[in-house]
């Protein structure tokens, strides 16, 4: 079984070191793929400099679409099990084995994992005690670094053009076609969006945003107003 992982990026030079890092230690890994929507920093030179320690590629694409970035990874990866990383979301030593332990069961199609939110502000631990509660109401984030299945992923059509919420209507999709289960592993990613800015007035605004998707409203017209937040999060 072969696991690719793929990476989105966009401006990541401030975070995509510490992922490349965490990911080369894996041992159940066989490419990372780092699809680049037009960085104006240095997120492609130093992705240049890892590649040789693991089989990394990198690929240079000029539309700033999150999941169309994704589905150019998946296109141009060699794996049966496709694991979509943020460039801000670090994996533990072990993640790429539970994913091979459970991709052999033919009715899972995919799954994630616990996410934790680093710092040790109290708002930092707020994130991370209430995304599980999230899950329960279906809404899956690409922080928590989803796998899938390829065939399954190809069979549904991949990522949808969509400007956001494209990894909650991708899970959605996946859950159709069998079982997506979540990984006994933490992945620890970024609060950035959160920081530097205040808490209460950032978290509101991006509660609005799921709460407008989970009562179905469009993502292209929500996208017009969420769109200076996740600017800010890069």
């Amino acid at each position: 079984m072969i696991i690719s992982v793929i990476i989105p990026t966009l401006n990541e030079a401030a975070v995509i070191e510490k992922t490349l890092d965490a990911l080369s230690r894996l041992v159940n890994i066989s490419e990372i793929v780092i699809v680049d929507g037009g960085s104006a920093d240095r997120t492609c030179e130093i992705v240049e400099n890892y590649v040789g320690t693991k089989e990394i590629k990198l690929i240079r694409s000029s539309d700033p679409n999150r999941g169309k970035q994704l589905n150019i990874g998946a296109e141009n990866a060699v794996g049966d099990v496709l694991w979509f990383v943020h460039a801000d979301t670090r994996p533990v030593q072990g993640c790429g084995k539970q994913i091979k332990e459970l991709m052999r069961y033919d009715e899972i199609v995919g799954g994630n994992f616990k996410l934790i939110f680093d710092g040790n502000s109290r708002w930092a631990a707020f994130l991370t005690k209430l995304y599980p509660q999230l899950r329960s109401i279906g809404l899956v984030y690409g922080d928590s670094a989803i796998f899938a299945r390829r065939q399954t992923f190809e069979a549904i059509g991949g990522y949808r053009d969509l400007p956001l919420f494209e990894d909650v209507d991708l899970y959605k999709r996946l859950l159709k076609k069998g079982d997506f289960v979540q990984v006994d592993l933490p992945v620890t990613t970024s609060s950035r969006r959160f920081e530097n800015r205040s808490f209460l007035w950032t978290f509101v605004k991006w509660s609005v945003f799921q709460g407008l998707y989970w009562l179905g409203f469009p993502p292209k017209i929500l996208a017009r107003g969420y769109k200076p937040i996740r600017k800010l999060s890069r």
